[in-house]
């Protein structure tokens, strides 16, 4: 056994567990449960602090011991601050009893898995998930309190991970800390061939700055084009999602299906020939990677460390005109398409295997030395 590695997700449970699928769940919670399956693979004993869903405590999960925290809703307002949530997920960190500790997402939790770590002189590797993570005030954090512990913990982290060169420079700009870029991991595609009946997918949890308004508009332009839109409703966002779902309806070329599990998604990218994003900024979106292994272009307002236009992975457009005829472009020219979806597959075959993203965290010292097993 190489040593033990602890990932802290707590939305992480329907990923590692498909029968949870239905509930919600973000894109680290995908990458989180990519790298644990890999370090796995390769003989680390890997451990996982999650939500409680009604799952038994310590199950295991393929070779992934996995340690619960609080139930959603549990507890009273303000109090539940403390307990159930702190107290528990303190709690879950002492029963993995790892020697490093993997957290991604600012957040509170940043802040406590650092104070743990350094009270039980364990290693803390904390992977930036998004550029706000890197900007003070602006990250996705609802209170100040809770913006405050992460900082605590940012600052502590004995290893960051950057997912480009773009968030090493804003950690550096913002708060005078080192991070590397690492690739995000991707899953080989598991799913037969199928006919491409999908002209253009979007696929994002529905939150204001994903701005799904814009490939509902996109839709309406194009209406010889079918156009489906997956995406849950984010706790908070609930309205959004309504006002989405409403506005797709009177769209008859789009097809609003909502949430949809992760382990069905990807079907659809292998249905699409187009992928669009219109958020206004992201950090390293996974759908980008499930688009490219599966050799379907990307249309993005978004381009991560600018590698849709240097790579040719897609189009970078401006505003919602040039998103128009960048689809259409791709969709007309089907010569054209198949040399943008040959270079798609090629890069991310190349660079984002699940083993290979691991491997670079340990090469990168990122575990520093484990103690003998």
């Amino acid at each position: 056994m190489t040593g033990s590695i602890c990932f802290v997700g707590l939305d992480n449970y329907p990923v590692l567990n498909p029968s949870r699928g239905n509930e919600y769940f973000g894109g680290e919670s995908v990458q989180q449960t990519l790298l644990a399956k890999a370090f796995a693979s390769l003989d680390y004993r890997v451990s996982m602090v999650v939500k409680d869903h009604g799952q038994r405590q310590g199950e295991t999960i393929g070779r992934i011991k996995v340690w619960k925290t609080y139930a959603e809703n549990a507890g009273i307002p303000v109090v539940r601050f403390l307990h159930p949530r702190m107290s528990s997920i303190l709690k879950a960190l002492e029963n993995a009893d790892a020697d490093v500790y993997y957290q991604s997402c600012a957040g509170m939790a940043t802040g406590l898995v650092a104070w743990h770590c350094a009270r039980r002189s364990r290693r803390f590797i904390f992977r930036l998930a998004h550029d706000t993570d890197c900007i003070p005030g602006q990250q996705l954090i609802r209170f100040w309190r809770d913006r405050k512990i992460y900082e605590y913990g940012l600052r502590r982290a004995h290893f960051i991970a950057a997912q480009g060169t773009h968030q090493v420079a804003l950690l550096r700009q913002n708060y005078g800390l080192d991070s590397l870029p690492i690739n995000m991991a991707v899953d080989e595609p598991a799913e037969p061939d199928v006919m491409q009946d999908i002209d253009v997918l979007w696929v994002n949890n529905l939150r204001g700055f994903k701005r799904p308004e814009l490939a509902v508009d996109l839709a309406a332009r194009m209406s010889a084009r079918r156009m489906v839109m997956i995406g849950g409703a984010v706790p908070g966002n609930e309205a959004l999602f309504e006002e989405i779902r409403a506005r797709a309806r009177g769209v008859p070329n789009l097809e609003f299906l909502g949430a949809v599990p992760y382990h069905e998604v990807n079907a659809y990218f292998a249905r699409a020939r187009v992928f669009v994003n219109t958020s206004d900024h992201e950090g390293f979106p996974n759908s980008f990677l499930q688009a490219w292994i599966r050799g379907v272009p990307v249309v993005s307002f978004f381009d991560p460390d600018g590698l849709i236009k240097s790579v040719g992975l897609g189009h970078v457009p401006r505003n919602l005109t040039e998103m128009n005829e960048a689809v259409e472009s791709l969709l007309s020219d089907e010569s054209s398409r198949a040399l943008v979806s040959a270079r798609c597959r090629r890069h991310a075959y190349d660079h984002y295997a699940p083993i290979a993203v691991a491997r670079r965290y340990v090469d990168a010292g990122a575990l520093g030395v484990l103690p003998p097993t």
